[in-house]
């Protein structure tokens, strides 16, 4: 039977390239915010670029946080955030001083460079993903593989049993997130080529 999943479009998405990436693997996609079609879904990714403060904002306006709290924490849809699609479910981000989904007992903030010549910032590029524990989510998927990051904001979790992968960045930083139902990756998959491919199927197949 088909897998339904659906992409929230919140305003402040790269729901393209994600919805271009499902499609070729054959799934049955759709980019809404729309409740009934949410709650249909077997799947719920939650993309993101841009500012954490405003996309808490457009969320609330448009009534999808109790929607999200009901099928995520309630019905236990299985759920990937994506770059700040992930930094949404931490409690609170420096970024606009906000509060978050609070999914995850962990704050989001701003990189701390040392040096400023070697590290940029935001994170742009290939890099490894060290994995902290074994899952569903990685399956056929190596220790020190690289995904394509870019992001001037960074997870930092409070349980260590919550952590998934781990990435290098002049210091070490959280890049994935595993609590029950709940996913979260920093990297962007739907730019990252074969491996990108591998994680995104394997979310759908969880």
């Amino acid at each position: 039977m088909s897998k339904k999943v659906a992409i929230i479009d919140y305003g402040l998405g790269n729901h393209f390239s994600v919805q271009k990436k499902m499609n070729r693997l054959g799934y049955d996609v759709f980019t809404t915010n729309e409740i009934d079609i949410i709650q249909q879904s077997d799947k719920i990714i939650l993309p993101g670029v841009g500012h954490f403060g405003k996309a808490m904002e457009n969320l609330h306006q448009l009534n999808l946080i109790e929607t999200l709290n009901e099928e995520v924490l309630e019905k236990n849809k299985p759920i990937l955030g994506i770059c700040l699609g992930m930094q949404l479910m931490a409690s609170h981000s420096e970024e606009g001083n906000t509060e978050g989904l609070n999914w995850f007992d962990a704050t989001v903030e701003k990189f701390k460079i040392s040096d400023q010549l070697k590290y940029k910032v935001p994170h742009t590029g290939w890099n490894q993903v060290n994995i902290a524990k074994k899952s569903n989510l990685l399956h056929n998927i190596n220790n020190l593989s690289e995904f394509y990051f870019v992001h001037a904001y960074h997870f930092n979790c409070k349980d260590e049993t919550d952590v998934l992968c781990r990435t290098d960045y002049e210091s070490n930083f959280v890049s994935a997130v595993e609590h029950n139902n709940i996913f979260g990756v920093q990297f962007h998959p739907e730019k990252s080529h074969n491996v990108g491919m591998q994680l995104l199927k394997n979310f759908v197949e969880l």
